[in-house]
């Protein structure tokens, strides 16, 4: 990967509503030849999707997450890929992701309720043949998604009072 692609990468990681031509003034150069890498990134799936980060909590959206860890049998001639694909087209499903460690897959889902979830995995994720076990781990609060801090604490909402 060249270099200036790096670095378009980390400015669009940090903030996804820059545009080209201020990335271009960030980064020294064209618009142009910064919008042709953005595109050419778009288009290779290295950009796979611009979205907004939002803090639920602070939106008041009324819904549960839970990180859901499955241990499956790899199935011959696709391993974990068949599974982790159709587990991914589940619409409660918004990540999974392939781990190292004691269970093989890791699932973030949404739902409506604790009970909404907990019907998901035992009704939908615990009826494949491979799946051998899950654990399920609500999500309670979050301090920092995806590279950014959600709450300002104390210390550091306080003015200083010194000259």
């Amino acid at each position: 990967m060249e270099k200036l692609d790096r670095e378009i990468l980390e400015i669009l990681t940090g903030d996804s509503r820059y545009s080209a031509a201020k990335i271009a003034v960030m980064l020294g150069e064209s618009e142009e030849k910064v919008a042709e890498a953005i595109k050419r990134m778009e288009r290779d799936g290295t950009i796979v999707k611009y979205a907004a980060v939002i803090d639920n909590e602070a939106a008041s959206d009324e819904f549960v997450e839970a990180f859901i860890e499955v241990k499956v049998t790899p199935q011959r001639g696709t391993g974990f890929d068949a599974v982790a694909e159709e587990i991914a087209a589940c619409e409660e499903v918004r990540s999974v992701y392939l781990m190292s460690g004691g269970y093989d897959l890791a699932v973030i889902v949404e739902g409506r309720s604790l009970r909404s979830i907990s019907r998901f995995v035992s009704e939908r994720i615990s009826t494949y043949e491979c799946v051998i076990s899950t654990a399920t781990h609500f999500i309670l609060k979050k301090y920092k998604i995806e590279g950014t801090l959600t709450h300002k604490n104390a210390a550091q909402m306080r003015l200083s009072i010194q000259p």
